[in-house]
């Protein structure tokens, strides 16, 4: 494995996912030099909690530290379009959270920006690198699937079923006019997009809001947590759950759900892809199974196991068969991927990881979405 200890790097957010990045980093060996927080406040106490040597007072402060290769931006949607833009003018190389931005029109130009820049530019859709996803990306690729027909699945979380649960997410100016399909409904499309090789074409959808007024909290409150103290009622009118059609260039055609108000399922992103030959499954609540589906012989259920995997599967994998890869492991395995490109100095032939083309893909959709919704029709994406 390279060597990254050469590499320099900051982490833009302190939030829950802003510390997973950083501790990703810290197992690669990456040289983490500091994080910025939404205040120099809030940005120290982070750094001391998880060890960081260094908090930024600003924006322009990171960006002035020559000993920085990579920043990572974990801030709220609504900053990214701006982040993004001033790291790449400072001739550095970024690798932002999903979605890329808040409409297809700021992705667009973002996607000019990075081409100009010639860093490596890639988005965190980090699902990717679940070993079995990548397998399931190759298996596709060398046709033993056949052509593709149907894709289904969900992403399905509980953590904003009840009034009392908040998140900056929530609120369309922060976040986005979409939020379940937004922020976690794209990275079911990114996945089942790199495993089919599929683009989609059009969408239906219909959108809804079950709890349009939540009690926000006063003071700040962490991802995954209910408010506590004191609260006002506000009115939400950003997406609890969506429902999706989708046709696709090839012809096929899909079905995707997205929540974040199905109690009991904690993480469940689920896709189910069938072909004129065989099918495949997977759940990221059960992440190291991946099923296959056959006609005319028994199904089989592939497990993690890198002497049994194809060699794609077997380069994400980082630990031994039957030491379960979850969450945390797919950060470090995207992170190697992204970080041996930045080692090589661009984007290697090969590479898997998600590109900002590939955000921008996502976030026409999403558009396109929220379009279909609206006006109770399809929507083709180039319509966008």
């Amino acid at each position: 494995m390279t060597d990254f200890a050469s590499i320099g790097a900051a982490v833009i957010g302190t939030g829950f996912i802003g510390t997973v990045h950083a501790q990703a980093l810290r197992r690669l060996g990456v040289q983490l030099r500091g994080v910025l927080g939404s205040s120099p406040e809030r940005g120290a106490a982070r750094a001391a909690e998880i060890g960081v040597p260094h908090a930024y007072a600003s924006l322009d402060d990171l960006l002035a530290d020559d000993s920085v290769d990579v920043v990572h931006v974990t801030s709220p949607n609504h900053a990214h379009y701006e982040h993004v833009k001033a790291i790449l003018a400072a001739g550095k190389n970024v690798i932002c959270e999903k979605p890329l931005a808040m409409t297809s029109a700021q992705s667009a130009e973002m996607v000019e920006i990075a081409k100009q820049s010639g860093k490596v530019a890639a988005v965190c859709y980090n699902i990717r690198f679940y070993p079995l996803n990548q397998q399931a990306h190759a298996m596709v690729q060398a046709g033993e699937l056949g052509d593709i027909r149907f894709v289904t699945g969900h992403y399905h979380q509980d953590w904003l079923a009840k009034p009392t649960d908040w998140n900056w997410r929530l609120e369309a100016d922060m976040g986005g006019a979409l939020r379940s399909v937004g922020d976690i409904g794209t990275h079911w499309v990114d996945l089942t997009g790199f495993v089919t090789g599929l683009k989609p074409e059009a969408v239906m959808a219909e959108l809804t809001t079950f709890l349009p007024e939540r009690q926000k909290p006063t003071g700040p409150v962490e991802t995954f947590s209910s408010a506590a103290g004191a609260t006002e009622t506000v009115q939400i009118d950003t997406d609890d759950a969506a429902m999706i059609l989708i046709r696709y260039e090839n012809g096929a055609r899909g079905v995707m759900s997205t929540s974040q108000i199905n109690i009991g399922r904690k993480n469940s992103l689920q896709w189910d892809v069938v072909g004129s030959v065989a099918s495949a499954a997977w759940d990221s609540e059960t992440p190291d199974h991946l099923f296959i589906g056959h006609r005319d012989r028994p199904n089989e259920v592939l497990m993690r196991d890198f002497t049994l995997m194809n060699p794609t599967g077997t380069a994400a994998a980082s630990l031994p068969p039957g030491h379960v890869e979850g969450f945390a492991d797919s950060f470090f395995a995207f992170f190697r991927s992204v970080y041996s490109d930045v080692a090589a100095g661009g984007r290697q032939a090969g590479a898997t990881w998600a590109t900002f083309e590939d955000g921008h893909l996502e976030m026409v959709f999403c558009d396109a979405v929220l379009r279909s919704a609206q006006e109770n029709r399809w929507v083709r994406l180039d319509e966008i």
